[in-house]
């Protein structure tokens, strides 16, 4: 896939982005690399390698699932500088 000017001034206008024609012309070629190398990518033949989640075979810790006491809010909230029934209170941050 070839990126061109008119491309690249529509990903910037997503994006929000000002972007001038000189702007626009260099990040033409940066994108056309960018693609080039998923391309590159996409040529690898990866049907015979399992996903992963680690580079290390390791198994994931598991907590067991057990009934536990609940309603421990109170205990919750005992050190808590300022607080309404089971709730903490902290100040207004949106306006």
């Amino acid at each position: 896939m070839s990126v061109d000017k008119a491309i690249v001034k529509r990903v910037a206008r997503l994006a929000r982005i000002a972007v001038s024609d000189d702007e626009a012309e260099a990040l033409k070629s940066e994108l056309n690399t960018i693609l080039g190398f998923v391309e590159q990518l996409n040529e690898v033949d990866v049907s015979g390698v399992e996903p992963m989640t680690s580079v290390t075979a390791m198994k994931m810790k598991m907590r067991r699932d057990v009934v536990s006491e609940g309603e421990r809010a109170d205990r919750v909230v005992a050190n808590a500088p300022a607080r309404v029934e089971s709730f903490f209170v902290v100040p207004k941050v949106v306006e």
